[in-house]
């Protein structure tokens, strides 16, 4: 009988530690909409630098660490970084933050078993339009925020802003398959303002640039705009009559170079 009740009652344990973890598990994911809800408006106010917006979600103890621009305490102080920085000159420069949605993570902070804060951390990239501009890809950086619990509203009490660095290159180009005869009606020398020297080979399916000792694949967008995979780069090649005459050189949609080929070469 002593082993029967020594079984229902680890049993029971067990059940109500199966129960616990459960409604901790279900508070977490709570606490994850509600942090991601709130982060996700104060991002909205930011994309459109709505200033008085913006700090609303912030305590008015706030502590804002750049990795460049130092630190910044206070909500007047913020403010005032926002609206004479990123947010000066909206007619001529935007700045729109996008989220790395598979770096996003929410970690709970609990107290006697009670939650009372949230750290959410991730990854973000920033895009820059310029007036008369198309919108590209500037900057990735990381962050951490500190959320806590303040008279029932959450608020971001501290933020690390870190690790900024150039936004990585991602390639939405499809390349098209060429003949032989196209590719090689490209090959040659090409010379520029800026580049005394540059060689076109035809490989099997693409075409080799090569600069000094440095070697560059091209792949074909159309017959003759061809492009880089590694950064956003584009070789447009000119005719006259049915000769190849000129090479262009955009870089991010805008002429970095113009080379003109040596047509006196073999």
């Amino acid at each position: 009988m002593k082993k029967y009740f020594t079984c229902i009652l680890l049993a029971l344990i067990g059940v109500l530690s199966f129960r616990s973890i459960s409604v901790a598990q279900d508070n977490d994911r709570q606490l994850a909409a509600v942090i991601l809800h709130n982060d996700s408006l104060f991002w909205q106010a930011y994309n459109t630098c709505d200033v008085t917006n913006m700090m609303t979600y912030f305590s008015d103890d706030i502590q804002f660490y750049h990795d460049k621009g130092g630190i910044t305490n206070g909500k007047p102080a913020l403010a005032q970084s926002f609206e004479k920085g990123v947010c000066s000159n909206r007619d001529s420069f935007t700045l729109r933050r996008e989220a790395i949605d598979s770096s996003i993570k929410v970690f709970p902070l609990r107290k006697d078993g009670v939650i009372y804060g949230a750290i959410l951390t991730g990854a973000h990239l920033f895009y820059v339009q310029e007036k008369g501009k198309k919108e590209r890809a500037e900057g990735l950086a990381k962050f951490t925020h500190l959320w806590l619990k303040e008279n029932g509203s959450w608020k971001m009490t501290r933020v690390l802003s870190y690790d900024h660095g150039p936004a990585p290159y991602i390639n939405k180009r499809k390349a098209l398959t060429l003949p032989a005869d196209v590719l090689q009606s490209y090959t040659g020398k090409y010379k520029g303002t800026q580049t005394a020297a540059a060689y076109i080979k035809a490989d099997a399916s693409s075409l080799l640039l090569q600069i000094g000792e440095k070697k560059f694949l091209l792949y074909a967008e159309k017959e003759n705009l061809f492009f880089s995979k590694e950064r956003d780069l584009t070789f447009e090649f000119l005719k006259e009559g049915n000769k190849v005459v000129k090479l262009v050189v955009r870089e991010r949609d805008e002429i970095a170079e113009e080379l003109q080929r040596d047509n006196n070469m073999p």
